[in-house]
């Protein structure tokens, strides 16, 4: 792995910078450029990486250039780059949602540069700050293979990835995985609260909810049948469970999701407009 600057200071940056860290990069080849003082001084504290409040001088020091500012700064961030580094000699990855390749590679073109800079697109999700998080990755044309291999390397140390042949299917994975801890949260929330109403503390509910949805997940995470066939298996026909089923599918849970889902690709390819 090369040396890796981080443009931005917040939760994804310190949750690839654990990841990293944890997988056996050196610290004093990461550093973080950030505008706050106090989030570049604690990742600096915690992991030992280096710091800085310039954003040329992290993209001078690094190969991989990993790029953690807001969707509406991305432009702004990549265009004070360009001023003065030498952009297609960096590969840049960048996890800003609804920012496509192409306006990045614009932002990021000027007179230094001798051809257009190497992109790579991340979406990742929140899981990453556990190091189980579920990310897709678009590399540009111009990324050649080690690059590939560094982007990579650099999402599997928060998680699992896929490579997409297609830019647009990036939205997709909005949907199926970037906005979906929210879905089962919604989902855990409503049950929790709904415990609640049945007479069981807040404390008990939330035990309940979280350490069924931790046993779910295990049982799918650690067995290769499919996930109806799990479902089938603890749903006894004309049982509690059956009943419970019957009922979701009668409200529409399937359509609900369905619906769900495309509002979030919807969503996503409007943003990127």
């Amino acid at each position: 792995m090369k040396k890796i600057a981080f443009i931005g200071a917040g939760n994804m940056a310190r949750a690839i910078i654990i990841g990293l860290v944890n997988s056996g990069i050196t610290p004093e080849d990461i550093m973080v450029a950030n505008p706050s003082e106090e989030k570049r001084v604690n990742l600096a504290e915690e992991f030992g990486v280096q710091k800085t409040s310039d954003n040329i001088k992290a993209c001078e020091f690094a190969d991989v250039i990993v790029l953690c500012v807001k969707p509406h700064f991305i432009e702004e961030v990549c265009q004070q780059i360009s001023q003065t580094i030498e952009t297609s000699a960096k590969l840049f990855v960048s996890v800003a949602a609804g920012r496509k390749v192409e306006q990045i590679q614009q932002a990021l073109a000027n007179d230094l540069s001798t051809s257009i800079a190497p992109v790579v697109r991340v979406m990742p999700n929140t899981p990453s700050q556990l190091g189980l998080g579920m990310s897709g990755l678009f590399a540009s044309k111009e990324v050649n293979d080690e690059q590939k291999y560094a982007a990579e390397k650099l999402m599997t140390a928060v998680g699992k990835i896929i490579w997409l042949s297609e830019e647009a299917k990036i939205n997709d994975i909005i949907a199926v995985a970037g906005s979906a801890p929210a879905y089962f949260f919604l989902f855990m929330e409503a049950m929790e609260q709904h415990a609640q109403t049945l007479g069981f503390s807040s404390e008990e509910s939330r035990m309940l909810v979280q350490q069924t949805a931790l046993g779910a997940t295990q049982m799918v995470a650690h067995n290769n049948v499919e996930i109806s066939t799990l479902r089938a298996n603890v749903t006894s026909k004309g049982g509690t469970t059956h009943a419970a089923i019957e009922r979701f599918k009668a409200d529409g849970i399937e359509k609900m999701v369905k619906n769900a889902m495309n509002a979030a690709i919807a969503r996503a390819e409007e943003m990127a407009k």
